[in-house]
């Protein structure tokens, strides 16, 4: 294991890891050394966000009376802190609101803790991330659009009083919502957002703008003083969201020579954390559009502070919205590939979590001038990151057509009414999840072959969600395909070998360093695809794995899906002993829905086993 950290993750990254560790550790045993690590933050100014009130105003008089009632119901209930969380489920934290609690476990941090001090993971408290939510100020966008809706001044009266609590209750740097500089950053930009609407507005007092002021002060401080864990340790959507937050910390105290750093760290952390043909370090599409709207708010902040991205930056981040595009079903939604923890920082739009046309328009837009998508409810955001004159773009027309990623290991193919992705990653990053030759396959707006998702890092059905059994490939004789320390760390990564694409056809094979090799071929044909499979290694059986929200009848030599009782698919399988079980899909994390999981288990013969899936789509009445 050893061996293979240190090869995967590289000698810097032990260190740097070991060494954030002995800084915990120190901190914990002598207090007073966070002097060293503490940083001045002096705030000057805030009115870092110039957005087009009037624009968003407009817009959102102009939607169905429907959906402002429901953005009106969700300001609502957000006003007596029952708050939306992770988008799906609501979080009642009390009126006013308990900053330190976590309503699923109903249990209270202590809040005089040193955040150093409370734990990642702790089995009482439960998930972290569900304490965080409330101060993470999502919800604000809920008050600010619902204010614009209405014209009614409780909202702005629940954004002030609830920022004015909230510093109350949140000394720096003790309690847990102190943990993480990219809650600190997401917090920032969501009331600096807020007051600007409201200031627009003139409702603002000189009371809020000291408050304000101060959250960034603060917030600003925690990742000065932490950001060498997210620069040389996480490596991620953390690290982009950090710097965000150094760009805004170092404009609002006039600190140029902060600025030009944060902006020169940005490109080259771009550069690494995307890859050429758009493919995304995370290897998780919930975690790249994270990634993509932190990259808006950049574009965006680009107005005041005068300092723009590199052309490059610009081409990557624009190919990594393309990739997505061409991964992407009609009605918007998107594989649930890789991890999700059902982040969606910036909920300006009526459309729904699962819809990527929204950021991915606005990305397209601020970088090209035109616009992936005919004009729909999506251009909100295009008004909240842009500007009026985006939201009357050309459309690009792009089309969608098969697509291959070589570098980032995404594949297309496409039919009549969907398409179907394969995943094959030659790793370069750290894996999240076991879902190599995992194949996602879309029907008429259906997810008819899915993948199950994440529900939570802290649980063990988000555990084994990660796992290989949880996707649409081969698991043999219950190994793993790679190997898993703790809950992030996977290790022993598979190896991707004679990839073949065109627009007709996908091979690959994945070698498993636990011992065997599997190769998936993948024809298309005039009712569907043919799935050629054949695993090699000194093992006794292989089970293969199709998971579908569908309805599922065995029949001889194979199986049947349907959808309200008539049949939209046909799978038949030339070997092996096809048997139904329950499964569970996550498309919102800490919710869950129960699927149906095909196995079809096949024996190995002389260290072999080879079967052919032949997939039919029909036409659903």
């Amino acid at each position: 294991m050893i061996k293979s950290l240190l090869t995967e993750y590289g000698l810097p990254w032990l260190i740097n890891r070991s060494l954030y560790a002995a800084k915990l550790k120190v901190l914990a045993t002598i207090p007073a050394t966070e002097k060293l690590f503490e940083k001045k933050a002096d705030v000057k100014r805030i009115d870092i966000f110039n957005i087009t009130v009037a624009g968003i105003k407009d817009f959102l008089g102009r939607l169905p009376r429907e959906k402002q009632i429901e953005l009106l119901f969700l300001a609502d209930k957000a006003v007596k802190g029952v708050i939306v969380g992770f988008s799906s489920i609501d979080l009642n934290y009390g009126n006013p609101i308990n900053w330190h609690y976590s309503p699923l476990k109903k249990v209270e941090i202590n809040r005089f803790l040193k955040w150093y001090r409370i734990p990642d993971f702790d089995a009482e408290r439960g998930d972290i991330k569900v304490v965080w939510e409330a101060s993470r100020f999502t919800h604000l966008y809920y008050f600010t659009r619902a204010f614009l809706i209405s014209g009614d001044k409780k909202y702005y009266n629940a954004f002030s009083e609830q920022l004015e609590q909230w510093l109350q209750d949140n000394p720096y740097p003790y309690g847990a919502n102190y943990k993480c500089g990219q809650e600190c950053t997401l917090r920032m930009i969501n009331a600096l957002m807020a007051y600007e609407v409201f200031q627009s507005n003139g409702l603002t007092t000189v009371e809020d703008k000291k408050n304000v002021s101060k959250l960034v002060e603060v917030c600003y401080k925690k990742i000065l003083a932490n950001f060498f864990y997210a620069h040389r340790c996480i490596k991620n959507n953390h690290t982009l969201s950090e710097i965000c937050g150094l760009i805004i910390g170092a404009w609002c105290c006039e600190d140029e020579e902060r600025l030009r750093k944060a902006y020169d760290l940005l490109d080259k952390e771009v550069q690494q954390q995307f890859l050429p043909d758009g493919g995304y370090i995370q290897l998780s599409f919930n975690y790249q559009r994270f990634a993509l709207q932190i990259m808006e708010c950049i574009f965006k902040l680009s107005e005041k502070t005068g300092k723009f991205v590199s052309e490059n930056t610009k081409g990557r981040i624009k190919n990594s919205a393309l990739l997505m595009y061409q991964m992407q079903d009609e009605s918007g939604d998107m594989p649930n590939y890789g991890s999700n923890d059902g982040a969606l920082i910036f909920p300006v739009t009526v459309c729904g979590y699962q819809d990527y046309r929204p950021v991915l328009n606005t990305v397209y837009a601020l970088i090209e001038g035109r616009r992936l998508y005919q004009q729909g409810d999506y251009d909100e955001e295009l008004l909240w990151f842009g500007n009026k004159n985006l939201g009357k773009a050309l459309f690009a027309e792009i089309k969608r057509e098969p697509s291959s990623f070589h570098e980032s290991g995404f594949y297309s193919l496409r039919h009549n009414g969907g398409f179907l992705m394969i995943v094959l990653q030659d790793y370069k990053t750290r894996p999240a999840q076991m879902d190599e030759l995992h194949i996602d396959l879309w029907h008429n707006g259906k997810n008819i072959f899915c993948d199950c998702g994440t529900y939570s890092y802290a649980s063990n059905i988000g555990k084994e969600m990660a796992f290989t059994a949880a996707h649409n490939t081969v698991r043999v004789d219950n190994k793993e395909q790679m190997n898993k320390l703790g809950a992030f760390m996977i290790y022993d990564w598979t190896i991707a070998r004679n990839v073949k694409h065109t627009k007709d056809s996908f091979s690959g094979t994945m070698v498993s360093k636990n011992g065997y090799t599997h190769k998936r071929k993948i024809s298309n044909t005039e009712q569907g695809y043919v799935v050629e499979d054949e695993v090699n290694g000194d093992y006794k059986f292989c089970e293969f794995y199709f998971h579908t929200p569908c309805e599922v009848k065995v029949v001889p030599g194979g199986f049947k899906l349907l959808d309200e009782d008539a049949v939209i698919c046909t799978v038949g399988a030339n070997y092996g002993n096809i048997v139904t079980k329950k499964a569970y899909r996550s498309l919102y994390y800490l919710k869950k829905e129960q699927i149906n999981c095909v196995s079809v288990r096949c024996n190995m013969i002389d260290k072999k086993c080879t079967i052919n899936f032949n997939i039919k789509l029909l036409e659903t009445n």
